[in-house]
């Protein structure tokens, strides 16, 4: 039986989705000040092309249906992902699509925010997800206790899960993570015999860093799974230097000669930053340093960022929340702490990751994957990998160290 004629009308529009699908393909087109999209279209597969007004990252995407633009519409990041995992779009480079947006990310706007129903059910659960003392530990639990075996299999051998510094053309991640890890232990200015706080101590590589060099190491963690390894590590090396807790960073006492926080800020959340920051201020001796390397986004696009909630907030580290550098270095300087010595190495963070990608990629090639991380949970990982990737490519995301100075 012959479709009516409604139906057959629309189908050969392409769908209920494909009004607001054209609509923001014309809105992309407009906004894109730097490099192009080729987007073959769902009903012929015809490409067009976006942009192409200057040079910058040349993307391709593949529209196998309407329903992925209306996702991204009302749904940001998030509903891209979900378009992209549900089959709606591919490309054979992502990266280069995240770079490109991340590189207009001002013309663009909104365009990658959520709307709507959307944005407030999503909001309702971010804020379910908040950092209180029992939200942080969970939020950790879902992150970091995924096993350490899971990260043993592609993370490089010091088992560091934060950015790398390249100091070298060539050099080995190996390599970088330590020059990384070197920076921030000299940034603390302690010398032997002195006793450093390490807020997110991971899986031991900075207090194993310290503790060679003579520095005795307090490490803090939320995860069980991280505690158990950075312990068992320090024993392996007869390093009896470090003590590793399990504490919230609000809860520590004493006093320190130096305070290291690597990558750990950004599972504080804003409402948290004057807690974090004031407890760093509280245990470090006067004029003791405290060495911070953090995840910054773009100020210019904080605040619509912080009133939605993002790909990497709703799949990857549940109540997250990068920083604005400007509010959080004042909120540091407000509880008496200077802050000196800015260097940032946003391109350090995408190798990073590249090489993260390539190693995991590898892993899953091979086959060597426990069973329960399936076909759904390798794709969210590599999409995470490679939508990080590239907002560091395009400078929406910075990776920075800063010493903060305890006054008076």
């Amino acid at each position: 039986m012959d479709a009516p004629t409604s139906d057959r009308g629309q189908r050969s529009r392409g769908g209920p989705f494909a009004p607001i699908g054209r609509r923001l393909l014309a809105r992309i087109d407009k906004c894109l000040d730097q490099g192009a999209i080729t987007v073959s279209l769902p009903e012929s597969g015809a490409p067009m092309r976006l942009g192409g007004r200057a040079p910058g990252p040349e993307a391709i995407v593949i529209l196998n249906t309407w329903r992925a633009l209306w996702r991204l519409a009302t749904a940001g990041s998030a509903g891209w992902y979900e378009a992209w995992a549900a089959g709606e779009w591919e490309s054979p480079d992502p990266v280069a699509l995240f770079e490109l947006f991340s590189l207009n990310r001002h013309s663009l706007a909104g365009t990658g925010r959520a709307q709507g129903v959307s944005r407030l059910l999503r909001r309702l659960w971010h804020k379910a997800r908040r950092n209180d003392r029992a939200g942080a530990r969970r939020n950790i639990h879902d992150h970091y206790d995924l096993g350490n075996e899971f990260y043993e299999l592609w993370l490089d051998p010091t088992m560091t899960y934060s950015s790398a510094m390249f100091d070298v053309p060539g050099q080995s991640l190996e390599g970088a993570q330590h020059v990384k890890l070197k920076a921030i232990l000299d940034r603390t200015a302690t010398k032997p015999g002195d006793h450093i706080l390490e807020i997110g101590c991971g899986w031991g590589s900075f207090a194993e860093t310290a503790a060679k060099a003579g520095i005795a190491v307090h490490g803090i963690t939320l995860s069980t799974e991280q505690k158990a390894y950075a312990e068992a590590r320090m024993a392996r090396q007869g390093l009896d230097g470090v003590e590793i807790e399990l504490i919230d960073y609000r809860d520590v006492t004493g006093t320190f000669d130096g305070v290291a926080s690597i990558e750990m800020v950004e599972a504080v959340g804003e409402e948290y930053w004057p807690d974090y920051l004031a407890a760093i201020a509280r245990v470090l001796k006067a004029g003791g340093r405290a060495a911070i390397q953090y995840i910054a986004i773009d100020d210019a696009m904080f605040e619509g960022y912080a009133r939605n909630v993002d790909f990497i907030q709703r799949y990857v580290f549940p109540g997250g929340m990068l920083l604005s550098e400007s509010r959080f270095q004042a909120l540091a300087e407000k509880v008496g702490l200077a802050w000196r010595d800015r260097h940032a190495f946003r391109l350090d963070y995408a190798e990073t990751l590249k090489r993260w990608r390539e190693a995991f990629d590898a892993v899953v090639a091979a086959g060597k994957l426990p069973d329960r991380f399936d076909k759904h949970f390798i794709g969210l990982w590599r999409f995470y990998l490679m939508y990080c990737e590239g907002g560091f490519r395009g400078g929406g995301i910075d990776v920075a160290q800063v010493t903060l100075i305890k006054e008076g």
